[in-house]
């Protein structure tokens, strides 16, 4: 996709697109825990080896705040920016220390609205990715996107 400001009616389905990557610290980790998901795997080592991660894991919704942050930074640049209206979320591998991940997105479906001739929603299904190109995160989501000025 283009990295132009892209409207509803700019959009096609099968568009693409890939982010840069971003890399995870056992610091930010544990900060990012501390903070909205405060249980033991994701603050401390020991306890995190004997959990069923078998080692310290970042909490979910960190992948999906980090999975966030690339597609505002550099995901498809939506004209009234990414404004969800729901989602589905699959966590399918922890991301761990040393992690870098990236975004891979496809548009999966585009549905004009019929009430608000001024927007329509996109479905947008993001694979966050690891550096072995395992996927740690599913989302489908739905957002709500400007169509073209007339």
């Amino acid at each position: 996709m283009s990295q132009e400001m892209l409207y509803f009616d700019d959009l096609k389905v099968g568009d693409t697109t890939t982010t840069g990557t971003y890399e995870v610290s056992a610091a930010a980790i544990r900060r990012f825990a501390g903070e909205f998901d405060p249980q033991p795997f994701h603050l401390d080592d020991e306890a995190a080896r004997h959990s069923m991660f078998g080692g310290l894991a970042a909490s979910g919704w960190h992948t999906a705040a980090i999975t966030m942050r690339l597609l505002v930074s550099e995901g498809p640049k939506l004209a009234n920016g990414v404004l969800g209206a729901g989602c589905e979320l699959q966590w399918t591998l922890p991301t761990r220390p040393g992690d870098v991940l990236h975004v891979e997105s496809e548009v999966v479906e585009l549905i004009p609205s019929r009430s608000r001739t001024d927007r329509g929603t996109l479905v947008l299904r993001s694979r966050t990715i690891n550096q072995h190109g395992q996927t740690v995160q599913d989302m489908t989501a739905k957002l709500i996107v400007a169509r073209r000025p007339a």
